[in-house]
């Protein structure tokens, strides 16, 4: 499985971290809602289970996904500034670019 971090979304996600107490939590993508072909996703900090594979990135951030889930294979997860801030992960391996 894949899953690339923008350089944005790396500098806010170590922020939130190294604010972090526990050490084993990672950061966990999720798919929150599917429909058709795609999905939407969510952002989560989770403790990796035996149904999940941890993904090193090179961010040297590390990610938790559901291991087989091929909605989650190939996401991309960014921080964006405008028009609205926040997190975007979108899969464009599966042709999910964007919300719609």
């Amino acid at each position: 499985m894949k899953c690339k971090i923008t350089r944005n979304a790396a500098k806010k996600l170590a922020e939130v971290l190294a604010k972090e107490e526990d050490k084993e939590m990672k950061l966990r993508v999720y798919v929150t809602h599917r429909h058709g072909n795609h999905a939407h996703y969510g952002l989560t900090l989770d403790k990796p289970t035996d149904g999940d594979v941890v993904i090193s990135t090179d961010k040297e951030i590390d990610v938790v996904l559901e291991e087989g889930e091929p909605l989650l294979d190939g996401v991309v997860i960014d921080y964006l500034y405008l028009p609205q801030e926040g997190y975007v992960i979108t899969n464009p391996s599966k042709g999910n670019t964007g919300d719609h």
